[in-house]
């Protein structure tokens, strides 16, 4: 389980494998220098609604792993993610499509 901290005020707990899929398409939104709303399901414990964060490129944003190993990577999800990062609506969570995985430190990109 890691945890997303968004201006050190907004922290929420998502999967590694998940986490480390939204860092990817956020850091590839904000290189570009566009903004998007984020929006997640909060856990029932705080109360079953939904959270919007406005990411920009001067936001401060956190991604806490506590996994030791890097999760696989599936581009099929990195693209689903990103095709709603790119929409009217931001950024939201989608399943994960099955498709072929790809370790980033195979390739070398970590």
């Amino acid at each position: 389980m890691g945890k997303f901290i968004y201006d050190g005020l907004v922290k929420v707990d998502f999967e590694d494998r998940l986490l480390l899929h939204l860092q990817m398409v956020i850091a590839a939104k904000l290189r570009r220098g566009e903004a998007f709303n984020f929006t997640w399901k909060d856990d029932s414990s705080i109360g079953d609604g939904r959270t919007t964060v406005w990411v920009h490129p001067r936001c401060s944003i956190v991604y806490k792993f506590y996994g030791s190993r890097r999760p696989a990577v599936n581009r099929a999800w990195i693209e689903a993610l990103a095709y709603t990062a790119n929409s009217p609506t931001g950024l939201y969570i989608v399943p994960e499509p099955q498709s072929d995985q790809l370790r980033l430190d195979e390739v070398g990109v970590i």
